[in-house]
């Protein structure tokens, strides 16, 4: 049995939830799908974000993942679009 005073340095970080950070996001004609780091892959209507919509596939595909998976950004487009609101079925006029 130890009896360190030392704290333990790990118990000290703070917890990273993975589940619901982006790892990767593509498109085909009417979804965006958000891959998950778990794997799981979050699909939505893309119709619910006119810039999206209206952008070209090129434009859609120049995707910027960030705070460690919890934006996702199209700097091209100004559009930016939480995971958590989306997980959560938020459309673009709620977030």
């Amino acid at each position: 049995m130890t009896t360190s005073a030392k704290p333990n340095a790990r118990a000290l970080r703070a917890h990273i939830p993975t589940a619901t950070l982006a790892k990767s996001v593509h498109f085909d004609d009417a979804l965006m799908n958000v891959t998950l780091m778990d794997g799981r892959i979050l699909s939505v209507p893309i119709i619910w974000f006119p810039l999206l919509h209206s952008a070209s596939p090129e434009q859609r595909n120049r995707v910027e993942i960030g705070a460690g998976g919890r934006s996702l950004h199209w700097p091209e487009i100004d559009e930016d679009l939480s995971v958590a609101q989306l997980f959560a079925g938020a459309e673009q006029s709620a977030i």
